[in-house]
């Protein structure tokens, strides 16, 4: 697999993965612009609406007409919050030209074309999106945005976070809010949308087998050529020397649940950028895994929770202890759980744990190539980031961690916040 970057534009790159493991090209686009309440929900209902037609393929039939056509070619899009930012994402699968059944198509080149119009030339009526595709898209995000409580443990980590994050962006639910969609229109939506992509960071990822005339394709592409050169509003994830809270704020709500939801957001000080390593490594042995002293001792031993984990999430540097209780246990699992999290900062686990958990750690980042998704979520996280960081060096980095280390992390850790959804 050999990774590579090109600047077509100031704040516009091409990212190709070429690698021969796949019998597809994948393509994707990412547009990412900074969270914020004002535009959070127009975001939202433009990555639904684009998917609805373009120039030549003004509907989404002419769109799937368009993708059976090219040997059954796959076309999906969707909307991600990675820390501060908020992040329009858009997929064509198809065939690579290597295993089609006539040679001579250039289905590389005519699925590039197809995602840009899509992306980059939607279908407009009089200088507006086409109002039954807003009212209807308006109506799908309403659903979405209402619908959020009926997984209670993503409700659950969406409250916990928005109670973390007060005032913040990353407080924000990525799908916006209803009280938003009532002043959206055809005609501002579409006005704010070309203000997106005249500001927006823009990455396009092609992963497969690759001829050496792609990036002539991309930069001679009309939608490409009419984009502007631009300085991308958007937020590169710094969060290392956080103050720590005075005291943890404690929130508690009820809903009809038959299992309590216990979530504890755990702040990380870290002095410099590569201690994230250990902090992955501290995450895995305090519930990453099935090995981890939140599984072991408050599921399997102490049998106070019946889903017990925890998730390290780099962007924003912190954790998210997640808990599935009986209701009326609440007290004792949660005495557990920070036991757990004291312990760490004693040492209080083995150097067996350590290698489990970089053992746990390689194994999954040798699987990043694997698939052609995961692959291009690698190289765009490190994108984001500014980082860089090859998959080689990523799994060198994790192998030097050690148990000092991570109590280091351990020593530098503090419950912000502590969520119970109960009946």
């Amino acid at each position: 697999m050999e990774y590579r970057q090109t600047e077509l534009k100031k704040g516009i790159k091409l990212h190709t993965i070429n690698t021969d493991k796949f019998k597809t090209n994948l393509i994707s686009i990412f547009i990412t612009t900074q969270l914020n309440r004002e535009n959070v929900t127009k975001n939202a209902v433009i990555s639904a609406i684009l998917r609805r037609g373009s120039k030549t393929m003004p509907s989404q039939e002419e769109i799937s007409k368009q993708m059976e056509e090219m040997y059954g070619a796959s076309f999906d899009c969707g909307l991600d919050k990675t820390g501060d930012n908020q992040v329009l994402k858009f997929y064509l699968e198809t065939v690579n030209d290597n295993f089609l059944p006539q040679k001579g198509e250039n289905m590389l080149k005519t699925s590039m074309e197809k995602l840009l119009e899509i992306v980059f030339n939607p279908y407009i009526e009089n200088g507006s999106f086409k109002p039954e595709y807003v009212e209807q898209e308006k109506n799908n995000i309403r659903q979405r945005i209402e619908g959020k409580i009926d997984n209670k443990a993503r409700y659950a980590l969406e409250r916990c976070i928005e109670e973390m994050y007060k005032e913040e962006p990353f407080g924000l639910y990525k799908f916006g809010y209803i009280e938003d969609l009532e002043g959206i229109d055809g005609k501002n939506l579409y006005d704010y949308y070309q203000e997106l992509i005249d500001t927006c960071k823009i990455d396009i990822f092609v992963s497969g087998i690759m001829e050496d005339d792609l990036k002539q394709v991309v930069t001679e592409n009309e939608n490409i050529k009419k984009l502007k050169e631009r300085d991308p509003e958007y937020v590169v994830p710094k969060e290392l020397n956080k103050n720590f809270p005075e005291q943890e704020n404690v929130i508690t709500e009820s809903m009809e649940v038959t299992q309590g939801k216990l979530l504890l957001g755990l702040d990380v000080r870290l002095d410099k950028e590569d201690l994230r390593y250990d902090a992955l490594i501290y995450n895995s042995i305090l519930g990453g895994s099935a090995n981890s002293k939140m599984f072991q001792n408050v599921r399997e031993k102490a049998h106070l929770a019946y889903v017990a984990s925890s998730t390290y999430l780099r962007y924003k540097n912190n954790i998210f202890v997640n808990c599935g209780i009986e209701i009326g246990n609440y007290e004792k699992a949660l005495e557990l759980i920070k036991q757990q999290i004291e312990d760490m900062k004693k040492g209080d686990f083995t150097e067996e744990d350590l290698e489990n958990a970089k053992k746990g750690m390689i194994a999954a980042i040798k699987t990043i190539d694997d698939e052609q998704d995961t692959g291009i979520t690698y190289y765009f996280g490190q994108e984001l980031s500014e980082s860089g960081i090859s998959i080689e060096e990523y799994i060198a980095r994790i192998e030097k961690v050690s148990k000092e280390d991570v109590v280091q992390i351990a020593k530098n850790v503090a419950v912000n916040t502590v969520y119970f959804l109960k009946d």
